[in-house]
């Protein structure tokens, strides 16, 4: 396993730089001035704009440019803002709402499609799961930003069981209202998988084995169903909670949440290059490691499986 583990992490190389170096690419080919956008339909100096693009190496080639991006970051600085900003305070700020806002999402998903799609498995064709079945639908359909005004106007503002918005105050119990709706929009998905996989690991041969032996369902369900069927689903909450960290944009924005989400978004309006390469380089190591971690949990989920 150790072979393993160490030839994943060696994958992370060029992954890495193929990444920053693709994302850098994108950043210097988006059109328009970024130091000039700055001033608005005040445009300043000549000679303010050129010690302001010098001062970012923007009057560089690009190779110049990402070798100058890459030298900082392999010394641990990510570079500044073009409001003055370090990247570095500004990533660490940020990262851990949005870290928060989507471990509380996962969670919420994880459980309700374990509990709802191993209901629905074991009382297939009935009105239970049929009714399970349309509801899940119902969230596969609906647009997140609908979901979050929903959210808002029933639960935060006439029930006042939340605050509408976040804010400044973001703690664990600050951030239930914007999880429940990302774990609501994201539980269809893997509530499906696991009823299909509870349906599929109930008809084996191991299965009807055990309860021919006597033994009773409480037993049978944990260990020998619900554990045979996780696997589809932690890959799908894997891969879920990697979206969360960079695609919680819109429900970030609308709960007035300072994450990553909405930091990227100003820094792509402003074409700010390290802002954006230095969040999506972590975004990319991050999701890289959940992957490993998932990898890991297999062989503890599968005995079949063994790591070469």
């Amino acid at each position: 396993m150790f072979s393993y583990i160490l030839r994943r992490i060696l994958q992370l190389i060029p992954v890495f730089l193929g990444s920053t170096l693709l994302i850098y690419a994108m950043v210097f080919a988006m059109p328009g001035d970024p130091i000039a956008a700055l001033f608005g339909d005040k445009p300043p100096a000549p000679a303010l704009l050129e010690a302001i693009r010098a001062q970012y190496h923007l009057d560089q080639p690009f190779f110049v440019q990402y070798f100058y991006y890459m030298k900082g970051l392999l010394t641990g600085d990510m570079g500044t803002t073009f409001s003055g900003q370090s990247v570095n305070e500004v990533l660490a700020r940020t990262l851990p709402v949005t870290a928060r806002l989507a471990i509380m999402a996962i969670a919420i998903e994880f459980v309700l499609s374990i509990i709802i799609g191993t209901i629905s498995a074991l009382r297939k064709g009935k009105v239970t799961d049929n009714v399970n079945l349309v509801i899940s639908l119902i969230f596969l359909a609906m647009p997140i930003f609908v979901m979050c005004f929903l959210a808002q106007y029933f639960l935060a503002i006439k029930l006042g069981w939340f605050r509408p918005t976040v804010g400044a105050q973001n703690d664990w119990g600050d951030l239930w209202l914007p999880a429940i709706v990302l774990g609501l929009s994201l539980y269809a998905t893997s509530m499906r998988l696991m009823r299909g996989t509870v349906i599929e690991t109930l008809n084996q041969d191991w299965v009807r084995t055990a309860y021919s032996k006597g033994l009773p369902g409480y037993r049978v369900l944990p260990v020998h169903v619900l554990r045979n069927s996780l696997i589809p689903v932690i890959t799908n909450s894997a891969t879920n909670f990697g979206v969360l960290l960079v695609g919680a944009t819109v429900t970030e924005y609308i709960f007035n949440i300072p994450g990553v989400g909405n930091v990227l978004f100003q820094a792509t309006l402003k074409h700010e290059g390290p802002t954006i390469v230095s969040f999506v380089t972590i975004f990319v190591i991050i999701y890289v490691l959940v992957n490993l971690v998932v990898d890991l949990l297999y062989g503890l989920l599968d005995p079949r499986i063994r790591y070469v």
